[in-house]
């Protein structure tokens, strides 16, 4: 078993990088067990593991639960009954119970393509929510920690770069808040381009616009349901107005996917 250092060590850098996680520990062991209590096991997104709750059947059902924790953001806790299938070391006809916690340990990460005023104002109250916050933007002074303090992240990159940093990105949110309809095109036509699955993609703007850039892009070879997943007008129903009322509609849709799993 890895020691536990390089176990937190392995969050610290997967919370940079915004890969998620689930941390699955041992919290009540009885009987004749591998595992025992506070035993730990780090899940990633793809299936890996670093450490060990006990090894055999039940280890691997705790993967299991763990890559559900993931889908969900939710935390689970689950009791696991051994027997000698799980354990055949133990001679056992019988064995005991562990009862694991799964906890995702790395927050989603909310990814946003222009570093203007909705984009500054997003940031900060997307940290207060526990969300780490990524602004990209070919604009040196619009993706800089200078312009956006409460951003885990800056890039001053082309689209089709920064969309590069985002990798497949199954457990973000990437929402389009460029500054203008140009560059809203071509930040949402390269997110489409690099096939990643993000879990909420989202454009500031009317749903006028959304017609509007739908027919450029569709004629680009973006298919259509697609174009129809891309959330416009973005953000709960409030009236938002100023840049800090949208940040704040935005931000709550964000929190209820996140927390009840649903959009509406």
């Amino acid at each position: 078993m890895q020691p536990c250092f390089d176990l937190y060590e392995e969050i610290v850098r997967l919370r940079k990088v915004g890969e998620p996680a689930a941390l699955c520990t041992v919290m009540l062991a009885r009987g004749s067990t591998p595992g025992k209590e506070t035993m730990k096991m780090l899940v990633r997104s793809d299936g890996s593991t670093l450490g060990t709750v006990g090894g055999g059947c039940v280890e691997a059902d705790v993967q299991k639960m763990a890559l559900e924790v993931l889908a969900t953001d939710q935390a689970q806790t689950r009791t696991f009954t051994l027997n000698q299938t799980d354990v055949p070391e133990s001679g056992l006809i019988c064995g005991g119970q562990v009862t694991i916690l799964a906890e995702p340990v790395v927050p989603p990460v909310l990814v946003l393509f222009g570093g203007g005023h909705v984009a500054s104002a997003t940031a900060r109250v997307a940290k207060e929510c526990d969300l780490r916050v990524w602004v990209c933007d070919p604009r040196v002074e619009h993706a800089s920690a200078a312009a956006h303090p409460a951003a885990d992240a800056c890039f001053a990159l082309p689209w089709q770069e920064s969309v590069a940093k985002v990798g497949q990105a199954q457990h973000h949110y990437l929402v389009v808040v460029t500054r203008g309809h140009k560059d809203d095109e071509e930040a949402l036509f390269r997110i489409w381009e690099s096939g990643c699955q993000p879990k909420y993609l989202g454009m500031i703007g009317s749903r006028a616009k959304k017609i509007q850039l739908d027919r450029i892009l569709a004629d680009r070879g973006v298919p259509e349901p697609w174009l129809a997943a891309v959330k416009t007008p973005m953000g709960l129903d409030i009236g938002a107005k100023s840049s800090g009322e949208i940040a704040v509609s935005l931000v709550a849709e964000l929190v209820r996917l996140r927390r009840q799993g649903r959009l509406q």
